[in-house]
């Protein structure tokens, strides 16, 4: 079982700290959320920077929001990155929800789901080679990775489940194991049905704090503000793993599921969690 770390977006300056404590430990990727609307680094110039400072651990956007984006651009910044981080990035992509970052966006909230859609399609294209189409030719630079770099596609309803198999490598699984297992079932069989071959790669995600009361009640507020518009923080806020225990017994229960990494996602600022969460490991 690989354990990848999830970054917090509160104190960017201390990202550098937290990339290479990460780097010197047992973790296999580091992750970073993305929003337009609300006080987080952006994830590809982040993770580009971080990417100067490491050299064996992934870099996953967990998720980028595409529809925000525009496509061309986005193909070419993803290429870039990894290219440039000798193929450790990982684009993990979901269709977001929350109303302002569209409007700060110009882009239809409605529309979110198609938009993904035709910009994955694109995206494989333009990674492959292929001209951008009627007037403008293929978009460089070309990945490191053949076809583009890894695509990891997050969601819960059956369209966005459906994603992995038609535009992905694998799902990244916001869930917990209570009810993450029928999501896998789900993305494995519509994998087949899809003609795919081998597996998909399963990355669950463990939201986790470790250490002293302050450094845990600091990640429980850090969540809470951040979920505060969703209707469900509250809920979010419980899942939190706090102990040594609860967080081996959660990363158990994904792998007896059959995940293949699981993301400690940490909201807290402290860099020390990471040494911690390591030696627990």
């Amino acid at each position: 079982m690989y354990v990848g770390l999830g970054l917090p977006v509160t104190d960017p300056e201390s990202l550098l700290d937290w990339a290479t404590r990460a780097e010197a430990g047992p973790f296999t990727t580091l992750g970073l959320l993305d929003r337009l609307v609300y006080d987080n680094p952006e994830p590809l110039v982040t993770l580009a920077v971080l990417a100067g400072a490491t050299t064996r651990i992934r870099l996953q956007t967990e998720v980028l929001l595409p529809p925000l984006r525009e496509t061309a651009l986005l193909a070419k910044q993803a290429a870039t990155l990894d290219r440039l981080s000798g193929g450790r990035f990982v684009l993990g992509v979901g269709v977001g929800g929350r109303a302002d970052d569209h409007v700060a966006a110009g882009t239809d909230l409605r529309a979110r789901g198609r938009r993904m859609d035709e910009q994955l399609a694109t995206l494989r294209r333009l990674w492959s080679g292929e001209p951008y189409g009627d007037g403008a030719g293929p978009i460089g630079p070309a990945p490191a990775r053949p076809g583009g770099p890894e695509v990891l596609v997050g969601g819960f309803k059956p369209r966005a489940l459906e994603r992995v198999a038609r535009w992905g490598d694998g799902f990244l699984a916001a869930a917990p194991p209570s009810w993450a297992g029928g999501l896998f079932d789900t993305v494995r069989t519509s994998w087949k049905e899809h003609g795919r071959t081998g597996s998909p790669r399963i990355v669950a995600q463990v939201t986790a704090a470790i250490g002293p009361q302050e450094a845990i009640d600091e990640a429980r507020a850090a969540m809470g503000a951040y979920y505060a518009s969703s209707g469900v923080a509250d809920y979010m806020v419980s899942g939190m793993r706090t102990t040594p225990g609860e967080i081996r017994d959660a990363i158990a229960q994904f792998e007896e599921l059959g995940a293949d990494e699981v993301m400690l996602y940490c909201f807290g600022r402290d860099p020390e969690q990471a040494d911690r969460l390591a030696d627990l490991l």
